[in-house]
């Protein structure tokens, strides 16, 4: 079961958090000040925590500081009534993964906790450096390279790469690919997919003895050592 650490001291919109997400079949822990978030988390690992920055003791600022200096890569939500451009830009630089305003709608946080694992979920997949074929990532560096080539990724190719290699040898469709890489519905009018899957074969495929991005027609692609 997922674990969720929610970090809010209001205690009404806190109890409402948490029965609606344990409805959806998650394990939540509740807390209200910012010492005891730095001291379960010492003790305790969570899938997701969710964060808000107004708390009694500390700012959620500071925890997100904290946690990313201890090098906990948890991710982290953080749901707050300052919902300025300014704010959340300064939640995202100290190291939160996302940023909802208060008032919300419980939908979109449900959306934004649900994208947020599938994100870690296919990231997991891939150790710290892991080679397929000729191909060798570096998830430390989040760097990538063939046959001893570097190759030079935007990271919007990193993380497309990334799910692809998870899912070698077996077929994705363009829906699983849009849904893990960009968070979003497939829309059958929009070739972003295409588009990207392109780019990304300009720069692991051309030039080299063997493809590994192989389109199935029909149904989407292949990342597949295969002998052309």
């Amino acid at each position: 079961m997922t674990k969720i650490l929610l970090i809010e001291d209001d205690n009404r919109l806190s109890a409402f958090i948490q029965k609606g997400l344990e409805e959806h079949l998650y394990s939540v822990t509740s807390i209200s000040t910012g010492y005891e978030a730095l001291a379960i988390t010492q003790d305790i690992s969570f899938d997701l925590i969710i964060l808000d920055i107004m708390l009694p003791d500390i700012s959620g600022f500071q925890i997100c500081l904290a946690l990313r200096e201890r090098k906990i890569t948890t991710s982290i939500i953080i749901l707050s009534a300052l919902d300025t451009t300014e704010e959340k830009i300064k939640g995202l630089q100290a190291g939160a993964d996302d940023y909802l305003g208060k008032p919300f709608h419980f939908e979109e946080l449900l959306a934004r906790i649900n994208a947020q694992i599938r994100r870690k979920s296919f990231e997991q997949g891939i150790t710290d450096s892991q080679k397929y074929a000729d191909l060798e990532i570096n998830m430390a560096e989040q760097s990538a390279s063939r046959a001893g080539k570097t190759l030079f990724l935007s990271p919007r190719e990193y993380k497309l790469l990334l799910f692809l290699l998870k899912n070698r040898e077996r077929v994705v469709t363009r829906t699983q690919i849009a849904e893990a890489v960009w968070d979003i519905h497939f829309n059958t009018h929009t070739n972003v997919v295409d588009v990207y899957i392109n780019y990304l074969r300009n720069k692991i495929d051309k030039g080299f003895q063997f493809s590994l991005i192989h389109t199935v027609k029909g149904r989407g692609y292949l990342f597949k050592h295969k002998e052309e």
